[in-house]
């Protein structure tokens, strides 16, 4: 059991990453996403995740500079945006996120979309960083089964992560045996549907039944089906709700009837119709 907001898993190349964390997705830079990462930390939370097309690296790094907590002690992930995608552009991306965040080394770095076929020369380029010690851990987002197995026929370095939409109405469970079967860790982006799955009646009726809100269960049931959770949020009263979610457990038959209410529906793109 996922029983403290500090508790990681162990990729599989041995690198220990939180299971849960913030997402900054739409958080303005500035003020209003370094304010939102100083109460994150001050609540608890050790893992953020930024990307490229945030527009906000920049604010995020000077969030975890003056937080008063050490480098390593907060893992990091950015994501290269699809505009960037081949060998050459994805070096030079990550360069670019690298000096915005003012850090040394970022602990993940995600392809952020399959695209068609420019993500196995994108991913020789990720090797390399990670090779050089720039990154501690590479990994994809969004990549269907058949988009990891062209990858992983190809490639010399396993995938660590697969970041997904993920949510009790889009449970992806091929997708998720697959990454099982893999020991790619799959996490969850719009865990909480974008709040369109909180008054589901399920849902309510077992938010009801542990005294928690709708959001905690389904954060619950993200951790109980071993998949990391980054929820979105800006306000600090709804991150530090969101974090209230280690002092419980979610049954087997409450977790069998979130499931049962996968409806394979996403909020954003299938990534098979986002061709680049």
């Amino acid at each position: 059991m996922v029983s403290q907001i500090s508790q990681t898993t162990k990729l599989n190349n041995g690198v220990e990453m939180p299971w849960f964390g913030l997402g900054v997705y739409k958080a303005q830079a500035g003020s209003e996403v370094e304010q939102a990462i100083h109460n994150a930390l001050e609540i608890g939370y050790r893992h953020v995740d930024t990307a490229a097309l945030y527009e906000n690296e920049e604010s995020v790094g000077e969030a975890i500079r003056t937080s008063g907590l050490k480098r390593e002690d907060v893992f990091v992930t950015t994501k290269l945006w699809n505009t960037e995608q081949g060998y050459e552009s994805t070096l030079k991306a990550f360069e670019t996120s690298r000096q915005k965040l003012k850090f040394d080394y970022i602990d993940l770095y995600l392809i952020h979309w399959p695209g068609k076929d420019k993500f196995v020369d994108t991913w020789k380029a990720f090797e390399k960083l990670y090779r050089d010690g720039y990154i501690r851990a590479i990994g994809v987002s969004n990549f269907k089964v058949h988009h990891l197995q062209t990858l992983l026929e190809q490639a010399e370095i396993r995938p660590t992560v697969n970041q997904v939409e993920y949510h009790p109405r889009l449970t992806q469970e091929p997708l998720k045996a697959f990454c099982e079967s893999q020991q790619i860790q799959l996490e969850a982006w719009a865990p909480l549907m974008r709040g369109k799955v909180l008054d589901d009646p399920v849902i309510l009726d077992i938010a009801a039944k542990y005294g928690k809100t709708p959001s905690q269960i389904v954060l619950r049931w993200d951790l109980d089906t071993k998949v990391i959770t980054i929820p979105k949020s800006v306000h600090r009263n709804r991150i530090e709700e969101n974090a209230g979610i280690f002092d419980f457990q979610l049954d087997e038959t409450d977790l069998k009837r979130i499931g049962q209410l996968n409806k394979d529906e996403r909020t954003g793109p299938d990534p098979d119709a986002l061709v680049f």
